[in-house]
């Protein structure tokens, strides 16, 4: 059995994306840098939460991979507080991405949300059956992902009725390159 610990990845990982983002980011302010920090450290707490720690285990004395860790029928075998949980995880997503990316719309925040959760449901369902790892593949997790993601999107709409969160967010938020005609150049 191989262990893949936390914390000396997730660590070394949020240092370096923090690293790279000032670097590409350090003209635009430190309220640009500010939001790509809040999106590094957002997604390196996402991979710890459902990926590490990670036992892996391979070879002729590996055994057969653990199918019980694969559940495909929603509802059925839902565990409720990994729903809640799975849900909470998600709720900030639309706010990094707006901050990040300025992406506004509540349809490419929610698709973004079910994508990101089904690449991490399919890569924790292939190291099931490949390398018999120890994780969980659960289709439940991809309906509370994906369901955080909505209401993360409503709460920010909500918030953004404030005018100092409005505020906030728009000045941290990138700014849309302007649309120049190239006959008026």
């Amino acid at each position: 059995m191989h262990t893949i610990p936390a914390l000396p990845v997730l660590v070394p990982l949020g240092l370096v994306l923090m690293g790279a983002s000032w670097l590409a980011l350090r003209k635009q302010g430190p309220w640009r840098v500010g939001a790509a920090w809040l999106a590094v450290w957002y997604a390196v707490a996402v991979l710890g939460a459902t990926m590490l720690p990670l036992d892996l285990d391979w070879g002729p004395y590996a055994g057969d991979p653990q199918l019980f860790r694969i559940i495909l029928v929603p509802i059925l075998e839902m565990r409720p507080d990994d729903f809640l949980l799975n849900t909470i995880m998600t709720l900030p997503l639309a706010l990094v991405l707006r901050l990040a990316f300025g992406i506004k719309d509540r349809g490419r925040v929610v698709l973004i949300g079910f994508l990101a959760s089904l690449t991490i449901e399919t890569t924790q369902a292939l190291l099931v059956l490949v390398l018999h790892g120890n994780r969980w593949a659960d289709v439940n997790d991809l309906c509370s992902n994906t369901l955080g993601a909505l209401l993360g999107w409503y709460a920010l709409q909500h918030l953004m009725r404030y005018a100092a969160a409005r505020r906030l967010v728009e000045r941290a938020s990138p700014r849309p390159e302007p649309v120049v005609d190239p006959a008026h150049r």
